[in-house]
């Protein structure tokens, strides 16, 4: 049968490889080295192309469909999945993220966060912190937890947007409203969320009810580029621009100019390719997140964001990478969909269960290998005469708060 010749090429190939997996067929048939560290049980003949002709994308796509499942330490599983990858020549591939001009546009924008945040709040609260921060974590101890570290990190935040109380902040893309409570409750902000998940925008607008932060906190359904009022003394945007679109990056840069007053500060939060020169992820990998998990999600270097920013107006800061707190982020979470997974699967289904879990444990993976970064760019509008309301020393962030001293 074809099928069988299809089964002994795969193993063939996997034993030209010579890596620590076993694999287990449908049909009783089985490749077993002599020190196995994790096994596949392949239950469909149409995992075979994969592990002929195997990408890392092709790979996560044999998995979320249910081609085969995977026995032992998802680590394990993507190293080796890499291995496989790369000995098909994957190495220096890149697969550029193909979007034209219209995939940004409002109607797209809206319908593309529905598709990624709004699967169910539910599903979300298994995994995140108790405050729902779908963004990296800052882990100044490795050991801390999930919710210690993004406590962490939304004070990190606060501190180099250097808030004060009373001063009118704004949040692109506010998710379930971790930073505008954070910002309100610790610092006396007065801040304004805007999303376009309506559960998002739902939640936030009830835990201001429930937290008695009606006056003080804001939440709004609305895009960027819709956004009415100005004159904001610091934005944040906390991984919202993965969704701008790089040729979009100047106007939504230039809009953070207009809506921010002369002297003001905005904090940029997101991914990054993690080489120059790169016009996507591994080959696969970007046609996966595509079709999965983020439609008209599209990446950049820091370089590029750099030059945006610039050339709008705002004059960069302080930048910090955040690579290895983001690998360490998503390891939490996905160990914590792994202890949740029948809940999981009881609420969104075998599917995207498993679309998740690969996700986020490649995203990992990505992350600790260098393929993605993350950055935290400040940066200020400067008045006429070129002042900003900005720290001389970095006490602020690291140490006792600083008297102020301007520049």
């Amino acid at each position: 049968m074809w099928h069988d010749r299809l089964i002994r090429a795969a193993v063939s190939n996997l034993q030209m490889r010579n890596l620590p997996l076993e694999v287990r067929f449908w049909n009783g048939a089985e490749y077993k080295p002599a020190t196995p560290r994790l096994r596949l049980n392949v239950r469909h003949p149409a995992a075979l192309g994969s592990l002929r002709n195997p990408t890392l994308g092709g790979l996560a796509s044999a998995y979320v469909e249910g081609h085969f499942d995977i026995d032992g330490d998802l680590k394990d599983a993507l190293h080796m999945g890499e291995q496989l990858a790369d000995a098909q020549g994957e190495r220096d591939l890149r697969s550029p993220l193909r979007f034209p001009w219209f995939s940004h546009s409002r109607h797209a924008s809206s319908r593309d966060i529905a598709f990624h945040y709004d699967v169910s709040d539910d599903f979300y609260a298994l995994w995140l912190d108790t405050r729902r921060v779908y963004s990296c974590a800052y882990f100044p101890e490795p050991d801390m937890s999930l919710d210690a570290a993004q406590e962490a990190k939304l004070d990190m935040i606060c501190k180099k947007l250097m808030l004060s109380p009373n001063e009118r902040m704004l949040d692109i893309g506010c998710g379930w409203g971790g930073l505008v409570f954070h910002a309100a409750e610790r610092y006396g902000a007065r801040a304004v969320g805007i999303t376009l998940s309506q559960n998002q925008f739902d939640h936030v607008r009830s835990e201001i009810r429930r937290r008695g932060l009606a006056g003080r906190v804001e939440v709004r359904l609305c895009d960027y580029r819709d956004l009415e009022d100005a004159s904001f003394d610091k934005i944040a945007s906390v991984g919202m621009f993965e969704h701008v679109g790089r040729h979009h990056l100047p106007g939504y840069f230039g809009r953070m100019v207009e809506l921010l007053k002369p002297g003001g500060l905005a904090l940029n939060h997101g991914i990054t390719l993690g080489a120059p020169h790169a016009t996507g992820l591994r080959s696969g990998i970007s046609d996966f997140i595509e079709r999965y998990v983020f439609p008209g999600g599209e990446l950049t270097h820091i370089s590029r964001v750099l030059e945006a920013l610039s050339g709008a107006g705002l004059e960069p800061l302080d930048i910090e990478s955040w690579r290895p707190h983001y690998a360490r982020t998503l390891w939490h979470w996905t160990e914590r969909l792994d202890a949740n997974l029948d809940a999981a699967r009881a609420m969104v289904g075998e599917r995207a269960s498993r679309t998740w879990r690969i996700y986020m444990a490649g995203s990992a993976h990505a992350f600790s290998r260098g393929w993605l970064s993350l950055f935290q760019v400040l940066a200020g509008r400067p008045r006429g005469d070129g002042s900003l309301d900005y720290s001389y020393r970095r006490d602020h962030l690291y140490g006792a708060r600083a008297a102020p001293g301007w520049c």
